[in-house]
């Protein structure tokens, strides 16, 4: 829970079953020496006040401190001051800002290497001296408490010892201005955390009828949910959706989140959510298949956007639609040579049973555009590792005909740290089938713009682009706000993107 002076509210709106624990933040006008860490801040040529005032009160220590380590006050430099004289604090942390002048996704960054820097059993209340961070101390305070929370989270539902939360006490000027700050950025980590927990559940947990219940979850605050079941899928002619699930006990499930708040034609994300894939006959012979309930990760981070419009009440329409299914081995399974008809229409000869993930995201993309009508359409999926060969894991691709969209998600997504790289689409002529209308896979070509190529048959007319998010939706180590786990890429580039152009 964060105060900001008398004001509280909640930091982690997350599900029922809550999964992760949510530090305590207080923000008030005075620094409280009873903490037993003290955060200060030091910039090239900022202000540095606090740090000046406990510098003095050590007789010097923390200035000896920085020679002794050659720090200068570089961004995201630290230096640790244990058991400084002549004060209370057990430790103080100086902090470089450079000149003070940070940008939104510096300060963010910033926030949570910090709360990694005092990940420790024995660090249990913190003041950060947050009125030397300039002028608009507010929103910065906000931003940085914003940091801290996203990288303190943690998993740990299946680990006997819990993490126990820490308590930050931030020295703002304006406790009201601050909380102003804070609420936009707390709802969207609520959606982040939802995406991060329905992630790094086990398959077993999280299949598709477990991810259906998670979504009826958001019914409370407004959104309107529809579930559709083995037989709705296939009684509408969807096809591709249907099969890749036929080989799981459950099969298929098409989910749709609506949150209606504005009279505007609707802005539709469709998400890929493989619960768990074992490549079906073609099945995973690397260890990478310990890994496959990530496989869901773009429809968490869907409904995890969702819910964070939905906390914040934004006057949008934004409705998601997600293809869930469990891709299994069993007798039911779809086979390679097999074909498979669309909602679309078209034919889809099966060459590659692990390419299950465009197969549920087309009949996903023709349902939002029948029923919904929208004016732009995003999908998001963990489609391919021809994507982490071809840009990594810092970026995730897009693919899209829109100069325009490509330069509206590019910029968001540089806003929040979660940065995009444009790939081409094309090769559409590799998806030829001798058999049907097209194959799943290309016969050569970039795997990653094949499948998206893919996808584009999808899209009709609607304004579309296509995020492969492969290598970003789980983290093998932590980094500046984002823990290890999964991650909930593409909650935040998706509510900065859909906030800044409404």
């Amino acid at each position: 829970m964060i105060k900001f002076s008398k004001f509280t509210l909640t930091i982690a709106m997350l599900s029922a079953a809550t999964l992760c624990q949510a530090d305590n933040f207080s923000f008030t006008s005075q620094v409280n020496d009873k903490s037993d860490t003290l955060v200060v801040f030091h910039g090239i040529n900022g202000v540095n006040k606090t740090f000046k005032t406990f510098d003095v009160k050590t007789n010097g220590q923390l200035s000896k401190a920085m020679q002794a380590t050659d720090f200068k006050g570089d961004y995201g430099k630290f230096v640790t001051v244990i058991a400084p004289n002549n004060i209370n604090y057990q430790r103080v942390l100086i902090v470089g800002v450079d000149n003070n002048q940070l940008s939104k996704k510096q300060i963010t960054k910033l926030g949570g290497n910090i709360s990694a820097r005092l990940e420790h059993k024995q660090i249990k209340t913190i003041t950060v001296a947050a009125d030397d961070l300039g002028q608009n101390n507010a929103k910065t305070s906000a931003l940085l408490a914003h940091g801290i929370n996203l990288r303190a989270y943690q998993f740990d539902k299946y680990r006997k010892e819990k993490r126990v939360e820490k308590n930050y006490l931030f020295d703002v000027n304006n406790g009201k201005t601050s909380q102003n700050a804070f609420t936009p950025l707390s709802h969207i980590a609520s959606g982040v955390f939802f995406a991060r927990d329905l992630t790094n559940e086990t398959a077993t947990e999280m299949t598709p009828v477990e991810f259906a219940q998670a979504a009826q979850s958001l019914k409370k605050l407004g959104v309107k949910v529809k579930i559709l079941t083995p037989k709705e899928i296939k009684k509408l002619g969807m096809g591709a959706l249907e099969g890749v699930g036929r080989g799981s006990k459950d099969g298929s499930r098409l989910v749709i989140a609506h949150y209606k708040n504005s009279d505007d034609a609707p802005i539709a994300i469709a998400g890929k959510g493989i619960t768990f894939d074992s490549g079906g006959y073609n099945i995973k012979t690397s260890n990478s298949i310990a890994h496959m309930k990530v496989d869901m990760a773009g429809a968490a981070a869907a409904l995890g956007t969702i819910k964070a419009l939905a906390l914040s009440k934004t006057k949008v329409n934004v409705v998601a639609v997600m293809g869930m299914a469990a891709n299994m081995v069993s007798e039911y399974s779809i086979a390679p040579g097999d074909v498979l008809t669309t909602a679309e229409g078209l034919t889809v000869e099966i060459t590659n049973t692990d390419a299950e993930g465009r197969l549920v995201l087309s009949d996903a993309m023709w349902y939002a555009r029948k029923y919904y009508k929208p004016q732009v359409m995003v999908d998001l999926a963990t489609l391919t590792g021809s994507k982490i060969r071809a840009v990594g894991n810092d970026y995730a691709a897009i693919f899209s005909e829109s100069d325009e969209l490509v330069s509206e998600l590019i910029n968001a997504g540089e806003q929040v740290n979660e940065n995009l790289w444009r790939l081409p689409l094309g090769y559409k002529d590799k998806l030829n089938s001798d058999i049907a209308d097209l194959r799943n896979t290309g016969t050569g070509g970039p795997g990653a713009t094949t499948a998206a190529s893919f996808l584009q048959h999808f899209a009709g007319d609607v304004k579309w682009a296509h995020l492969d998010i492969a290598g970003n939706a789980l983290a093998d180590s932590a980094k500046g706000e984002v823990p290890k786990g999964g991650t909930g890429y593409g909650v935040r580039l998706l509510t900065e993107w859909i906030l800044s152009n409404r």
